[in-house]
């Protein structure tokens, strides 16, 4: 199973969420704290403080970049295509902060 260390606030871990998505990967989400100096359980695990860090057979792929570059290898499934299309018609809620107001609202009322 592809793990994934990451943040939902960080853009470089949710790019890699979509293309994980786009080729039809299920993946295991590790959330990682939010401060570098704080991540001490990924550094014992990957040897890197730095996220996004794919884990996918055994290999470790650190970065945007490295992680794309791997999953750039794999086949894409014929969905890809349209789950790109699908990002592509929710840029405009995305470009406004949806989710971020959603979360906003949702604290207010804790």
């Amino acid at each position: 199973m592809i793990e994934l260390y990451q943040a939902e606030w960080c853009p470089f871990s949710s790019a890699v969420r979509e293309r994980l998505t786009e080729l039809g990967l299920d993946f295991i989400a590790r959330q990682v704290p939010p401060w570098p100096e704080q991540r001490t359980a990924l550094v014992d695990r990957t040897g890197t403080d730095q996220i996004p860090v794919l884990v996918a057979d055994g290999a470790l792929h650190v970065g945007t970049r490295e992680i794309f570059a791997f999953l750039d290898g794999l086949d894409a499934p014929p969905t890809a295509q349209e789950h790109r299309a699908r990002y592509q018609e929710h840029r405009p809620a995305r470009e406004r902060d949806a989710t971020g107001t959603l979360l906003e609202r949702g604290a207010k009322l804790s």
